[in-house]
């Protein structure tokens, strides 16, 4: 049985999906899962839900708590990490609040645009650090990335490090089953190919098949575009949808920063129109907070039952709408009730342990497999795992439109990598200049003053740069 590594294990709720999909795997229901995490009543949270979701599934794992990064890699086969440096307080909420001062407005920041080269620079030594340890310490194991900024940190670590690596996100299956349900089509009948960039790739094909005929899904989509029935929540994607003729992977919130076209200071109209959330990231992580307190004490006092309207009222109160507070509070509830999350992972370690050959999503360094994107980059393509490892998908060349679309956003990734392994000051002011959002709402001048303002802000969260 193999040794996988939870690098950010306080990351409870993520970790607990990822475990109850691991240990629900018969062949790795034994394994020995070392959860590692620097705060140490996160820590023990997640080690007693480890210990329920093994109860619940029958499973017997040899469990390993420590807050020695080292130690849990020893020997391990597989390392996942899972963590946010500086936490949403301070570092997130510096991201957002700083560049507000220079009208400068964010939905997420975690994955492009000033809040997402931020946090890649604050992320991308600890992602090195932990690479560096893997290859002293365990030198041939798997290294599965759930961080973002997902491209700027794997273009880091396929530049800096050569252990085995994929970064994983779920927007690929998880729009795909968005999309089904919109035009009316069981997932499970869905087929697609979807290439591009983390949080820009788009559907090349979304199809079924019915017997013989395939029938091109895509006319059902551009339909919803054309006749105005988006959902309120997603007018983003289908507006980029009528224009571009294809669907991208991640949320409307998401990619109205990653582009010039949505928020804009002279144009509020704009955000009503396609609805987009400003400070949305702000307002998961108060509600996450609320969340996570709450299932803490679930776990921690067992016999106790909870208090649901206090519980209803303090999520209310941290930003949650009325049909999140029902689903977090089923998900509290039923806590010990262990399903299948759509996350690659498990099924990545599986593949690797037993040969059972799988298609997940990955992000890998683009080595000949999307044509007219730039050698190196990190690219999102489907990956054939199975006994003989990760072997990413020839794709070729995409539509010319998207490719520029995404060049972009591989611009900014390209100039905070380099910051972030050259030291060199200069490339952060780079990335910030050529961001397509932050260029759209400020000038140069601004821009510096801005980069200059958060390098201090964030202090010792981040490296020295000259």
């Amino acid at each position: 049985m193999p040794k996988i590594t939870f690098i950010g294990a306080g990351s409870t709720v993520f970790a607990k999906n990822l475990l109850g999909d691991i240990l629900s795997f018969p062949e790795l229901a034994e394994s020995t899962i070392s959860l590692m995490d620097i705060d140490e009543t996160r820590l023990f949270t997640t080690q007693k839900v480890a210990e329920r979701i093994a109860r619940s599934l029958g499973a017997h794992p040899r469990l390993e708590v420590t807050t020695d990064r080292r130690r849990a890699l020893d020997g391990a086969q597989y390392a996942v990490s899972m963590f946010q440096i500086g936490g949403y307080r301070p570092s997130t909420v510096i991201d957002f609040e700083i560049p507000k001062k220079y009208g400068l407005r964010q939905t997420i920041g975690d994955t492009l645009g000033i809040g997402g080269i931020m946090r890649a620079l604050r992320t991308i030594p600890v992602l090195l650090s932990t690479c560096k340890d893997m290859e002293e310490l365990c030198p041939d194991a798997t290294f599965l990335n759930y961080v973002n900024p997902m491209a700027m940190n794997m273009w880091a670590i396929n530049r800096a490090s050569k252990i085995k690596n994929v970064g994983l996100c779920h927007s690929v299956q998880g729009t795909a089953h968005q999309l089904a349900e919109d035009i009316g089509v069981p997932p499970e009948e869905v087929n697609y190919i979807c290439a591009g960039i983390n949080h820009m790739a788009f559907y090349l094909k979304f199809e079924r098949k019915q017997g013989d005929a395939v029938e091109d899904l895509y006319p059902r989509i551009r339909r919803i575009a054309a006749e105005g029935r988006a959902p309120a929540w997603n007018r983003v994607r289908y507006e980029v949808c009528k224009r571009t003729g294809y669907f991208v992977t991640e949320s409307s919130e998401h990619f109205s920063e990653y582009v010039p076209w949505f928020i804009k200071r002279d144009r509020p109209d704009l955000i009503e129109k396609f609805n987009v959330p400003i400070d949305e990231y702000i307002r998961r992580c108060e509600v996450q907070l609320a969340g996570w307190e709450m299932t803490q004490d679930i776990i921690e006092n067992p016999g106790t039952p909870l208090d649901v309207e206090k519980a209803r009222e303090k999520l209310l109160a941290a930003g949650a709408g009325p049909e999140e507070v029902g689903w977090i509070l089923e998900e509290a509830l039923n806590f010990d009730e262990i399903e299948k999350s759509h996350e690659y992972g498990s099924y990545i370690i599986h593949s690797l342990e037993t040969g059972v050959p799988r298609v997940v999503y990955g992000n890998v360094a683009n080595r000949g497999l999307i044509d007219n994107l730039p050698e190196g980059c990190t690219v999102e393509v489907p990956v054939l795992v199975d006994k003989n490892g990760l072997q990413p998908t020839h794709i070729g060349t995409i539509p010319p439109h998207l490719a520029a679309m995404m060049q972009t956003n591989i611009n900014v990734q390209s100039l905070t990598v380099e910051a972030a392994l050259s030291g060199k000051r200069e490339h952060i002011y780079h990335a910030a200049m050529l961001d397509p959002h932050t260029a759209a709402e400020l000038d140069l001048e601004q821009i510096w003053n801005l980069v200059d303002d958060l390098i201090a802000a964030h202090g010792d969260m981040l490296p020295v740069y000259h």
